[in-house]
């Protein structure tokens, strides 16, 4: 029994080395040991070009299909000159190129970056190894798709003192006029997309609409296999729901969702955002993935928009959300948005814990507080059960004299040795496991709240008090894991001595490597675990005070 103990605890050992060596790689910007090397560079498209390179999509192979970005002849000759056209707004700036209408820029003007707080955070963009792009256009034979030339119209470029900015464009080709409208309102992160088709030519003509966003298959910067964050595609329809799909399948041809549907949407999630195409309510869509080039990846949506007359002219309006997955905000847009902020598998424990912790927030109005609140609350309704582990343990120490009696006078017949111990365990009336099954069942909703603090973007550049700037970044004074040492060498002490003075030794040593480790965590996090197990000393010294069985 005593060997198992040593071994369990010296390979708990050697996994806290490799984590806190993995972390600290990765703080220092390098690869991390748990994620793949890093994949080879994104193919990339000049702004112009004769042949299909990405970002310059082929001609379709076959009405219906959505432009590709491989190598062939473009759907149309590259303009001499492009424009990029910036709109700004209170919350967005917005870059959008007049080859093709793509959106291939837009910064949150209200969220800092994660890791330079001089900058912004940025979504769409093409920079380095990194390609993330909003395409729409038309498929169904030769027409404006997202490699046709437009023309923007005259117009306002900044919000100023209006409630909404527009841009339009237009494009012809084929003898197929498309105009497309950006509208952008203030304080809102959705996007209005309207097209609208003309057929200019003699015939009908059959086009289709698609919604498309590129991406590529990078691992997001700072994702670690402690600290591991989700960006891929996501889908939501009325039929199959909420559906999370990687990179690595698409590559693979392995990516399983919903292919058809008259509802929901598609999106790109990343850690804190998401950026989701919303078709129109009630119109039938394919749902699509591909791999477009070389770790580079596409998930979107064609909708028919029926048979058009010489001269006339059919409309559809979509929108496209690219912002925060602000949990309130997302269900009021569309259904199941809500659903890319990644509680993981215990998200039907974590979203009723957000909600709590969210009138907290309205109450206090500070996150740093609210979380030490919250840990409060849940110690005190998980007391009654923490009580019980915490007899259980006083009267371990107790006793504890006579098990190492035992195994002095048994130390060479372990049978022995163990039958005199349960029968010691019985005399005394202790559970030997009464410590830890308040712990396990109390271990669901800690790891629920652990899912909270990470996923939510509410708290990305939350200060609690002083040096703590950002609830979602590490204490840059270590001021907080040096507090969760201390507070696990106090409950160290609390707890029953192990006889093995080996294993003594490793139970202090745990707390160290532990608090280490939680440099590296958000500093949220680590305030969650101090607060736990202030409150848990606090508890089990009452306990064990008035509790603990008279020698």
């Amino acid at each position: 029994m005593e060997i198992n103990k040593r071994t369990i605890l010296w390979i708990v050992f050697a996994v806290s080395l490799v984590v806190l060596w993995n972390n600290w790689m990765v703080s220092n910007g390098k690869q991390s040991m748990f994620s793949p090397a890093p994949p080879a560079k994104v193919a990339q498209a000049p702004a112009t070009g004769a042949n299909g390179t990405a970002g310059v999509p082929a001609a379709p192979a076959q009405p219906g299909a959505v432009p590709t970005d491989a190598a062939g002849q473009p759907a149309a000759p590259a303009p001499a000159r492009t424009e990029r056209i910036t709109i700004t707004t209170d919350v967005v700036k917005a870059e959008i190129d007049t080859l093709g209408g793509v959106i291939r820029r837009l910064e949150l003007l209200q969220y800092p970056d994660h890791f330079d707080k001089t900058k912004n955070q940025v979504l769409f963009d093409v920079a380095g190894n990194n390609v993330y792009l909003g395409q729409t256009g038309l498929t169904g034979g030769a027409m404006p798709n997202h490699a046709t030339p437009f023309v923007a119209r005259p117009g306002l470029r900044t919000i100023d003192g209006n409630n909404q900015v527009q841009l339009v464009l237009e494009a012809e080709q084929g003898g197929v006029k498309l105009t497309k409208t950006f509208t952008f309102k203030r304080g809102d992160y959705v996007i209005d997309v309207r097209h609208d088709v003309t057929n200019l030519t003699a015939a009908p003509i059959q086009p289709a609409l698609y919604l498309q966003l590129q991406h590529d298959g990078n691992k997001p910067p700072g994702d670690s296999w402690f600290t591991p964050s989700f960006t891929g595609p996501t889908l939501w329809t009325p039929e199959d729901k909420y559906q999370k799909l990687s990179f690595e399948n698409i590559e693979k041809n392995k990516a399983e969702h919903s292919t058809k549907s008259n509802g929901g949407w598609v999106a790109i999630s990343q850690h804190f955002f998401v950026s989701a195409f919303i078709p129109a309510d009630n119109t039938p869509r394919d749902i699509f993935t591909k791999k477009i080039a070389t770790n580079l990846y596409a998930i979107g949506t064609v909708q028919s928009l029926g048979s058009v007359a010489p001269g006339a002219t059919v409309s559809n309006t979509a929108r496209l959300y690219s912002g925060p997955q602000d949990e309130k905000k997302l269900e009021t847009i569309t259904p199941g948005l809500e659903l890319v902020k990644d509680y993981g598998m215990f998200a039907i424990i974590a979203k009723p814990l957000f909600w709590i912790m969210d009138h907290i927030h309205q109450l206090l109005g500070n996150w740093g507080w609210t979380i030490i609140a919250f840990t409060i609350l849940i110690k005190l309704a998980f007391f009654p059960l923490s009580a019980a582990g915490y007899r259980s343990m006083a009267k371990m120490r107790v006793v504890t004299p006579k098990m190492q009696a035992i195994r002095e006078r048994y130390k060479n017949d372990p049978a022995k040795m163990q039958q005199a111990t349960m029968e010691l365990y019985k005399s005394e009336k202790i559970n030997p496991l009464g410590g830890c099954l308040p712990i396990l069942v109390q271990m669901p909703v800690f790891l629920a709240l652990y899912y909270v603090l990470q996923a939510s973007v509410e708290m990305r550049g939350a200060p609690w008090i002083g040096w703590i700037t950002d609830l979602t970044q590490p204490d840059p004074f270590f001021i907080l894991p040096v507090l969760y040492a201390i507070s696990m060498f106090v409950t160290a002490k609390l707890n029953p001595q192990p006889a093995d003075p080996m294993q003594a030794k490793m139970m202090l040593f745990m707390p160290l490597a532990f608090s280490v480790m939680f440099v590296f965590f958000p500093s949220g996090l680590v305030l969650y675990w101090v607060v736990n197990n202030l409150v848990s000393i606090a508890q089990q010294w009452v306990i064990t005070k008035k509790f603990e069985p008279k020698k």
